[in-house]
């Protein structure tokens, strides 16, 4: 326990938060990934969420994914996003270090157009669930109105909320006028 108190301590102002109390967490694998993952950043901001994010890598800094992951539920978040490319273990480890949903966003990659981290992501073994949603920006801001639709389950403003979004959403693609 002593060790965990220490990581707590040690990696406590690594984690950038949109104010005190995050609920939703984003982490990533490298910087590179943030142009994908502001899409879940905008998203959470849209609807009021407050969150943090991180780059954090599951090879290159694995005591300090482990550590957020593990401490999560304790600091009273509910939701964490992790978004990799390539190998792509992030968000399976942050799944394997804690009990809240884990949603996991591929990120596209160079060689394979990120199907290695699609599949990397979504191939957990069985009792390590990750909710993978689509390779890339899209994946990224259905990651975080899964989020959003989480937490409206037990918020009914905030599920309010949610309801505006695709009704206006609707309104959009509805208002659509096509010419001959």
């Amino acid at each position: 326990m002593a060790s965990l108190l220490y990581l707590t301590t040690k990696y406590r102002e690594l984690f950038v938060a949109t104010n005190d109390t995050p609920i939703v967490g984003i982490l990533m694998g490298s910087a590179s990934d943030w142009d994908t993952m502001k899409e879940s950043h905008k998203v959470l901001e849209e609807f009021g969420i407050p969150h943090d994010y991180r780059v954090l890598s599951a090879h290159r800094a694995p005591v300090a994914v482990a550590e957020y992951a593990s401490g999560a539920e304790a600091r009273g978040m509910k939701v964490i996003i992790g978004a990799a490319g390539a190998a792509a273990h992030l968000a399976g480890v942050i799944a394997a270090n804690t009990l809240l949903p884990v949603l996991g966003v591929p990120i596209e990659s160079p060689s394979l157009k990120g199907m290695d981290s699609l599949l990397s992501t979504v191939q957990m073994p069985g009792g390590i669930p990750v909710g993978t949603l689509a390779i890339g920006k899209a994946g990224a801001k259905n990651a975080a109105l899964l989020a959003v639709a989480v937490l409206a389950t037990t918020d009914a403003g905030l599920r309010e909320k949610l309801r505006a979004y695709r009704e206006k959403q609707t309104a959009a693609v509805l208002a659509v006028k096509l010419e001959a």
